[in-house]
């Protein structure tokens, strides 16, 4: 299957950089480039895409806002078909890149990412997985929870309410940053299971990847910065 990609940034010789690397690849294909996010927004609207690479400071509309309007509804909740969102940022844990990662974006990537994991990066959100480490997300929550709202349990029913035991214990571990191998050993399951609960789990809670789970729990003040289990 190709893997319809759009190149989002306002600086040309990047994206042509860029480029290169991905029109190299059999199963990926250029389906748009864009100088700003409102450009992205115009494209979107008559072009296929599968993965966007998304740049996170351009002028007219940002990365972030971009971001939030192609993956959320809005009501705030993930909308089901929209494509994958990679961020392009400078630094690492840019509050940017995590404030588009709360907006509906599957990973983040430094600029200078070696072609092999741009590559690598690409073909693991197009599967459906995040590219943040579990531990690095939590690094990211502790570092930037001043741009999050304060923790608190939301209102209404419990958002876990859909889940069953095992599946909570699973979203915990998931929220700690522990990886599946990591869920597999602390509660004697094999890495296969653990996978199937995750899978489960985000569909049941409408949630994209791991790094909306990690948010999430944060959110309901069921995991708070710096706390380590």
């Amino acid at each position: 299957m190709t893997i319809r990609v759009m190149l989002v940034d306002d600086q040309e010789l990047l994206r042509t950089g860029f480029r290169m690397i991905l029109q190299s690849q059999g199963d990926i294909e250029i389906a748009a480039e864009a100088g700003d996010g409102a450009q992205a927004l115009e494209k979107l609207q008559h072009t296929a895409v599968d993965v966007i690479l998304m740049d996170v400071r351009m002028p007219r509309l940002d990365g972030v806002q971009a971001t939030r309007r192609i993956c959320l509804a809005e009501d705030g909740s993930p909308l089901p078909n929209a494509p994958h969102v990679l961020i392009l940022t400078t630094f690492d844990l840019d509050e940017y890149a995590f404030a588009a990662l709360k907006a509906g974006a599957s990973g983040f990537l430094l600029k200078d990412v070696p072609p092999t994991e741009l590559v690598a990066a690409i073909r693991a959100v197009h599967g459906g997985d995040a590219v943040v480490a579990p531990t690095t997300t939590r690094r990211m929550i502790d570092r930037f929870a001043e741009v999050l709202p304060t923790p608190h349990h939301l209102p209404g029913p419990d958002p876990l309410g859909p889940l069953t035991e095992r599946e909570r214990e699973v979203f915990l571990l998931v929220a700690q940053g522990l990886s599946n191998g990591e869920i597999a050993a602390r509660l004697v399951l094999s890495e296969a299971t653990v996978k199937t609960h995750v899978g489960r789990i985000l569909a049941k809670l409408g949630l994209r990847d791991r790094v909306q789970a990690v948010v999430l729990a944060y959110e309901a003040g069921l995991i708070r910065a710096g706390a380590s289990d």
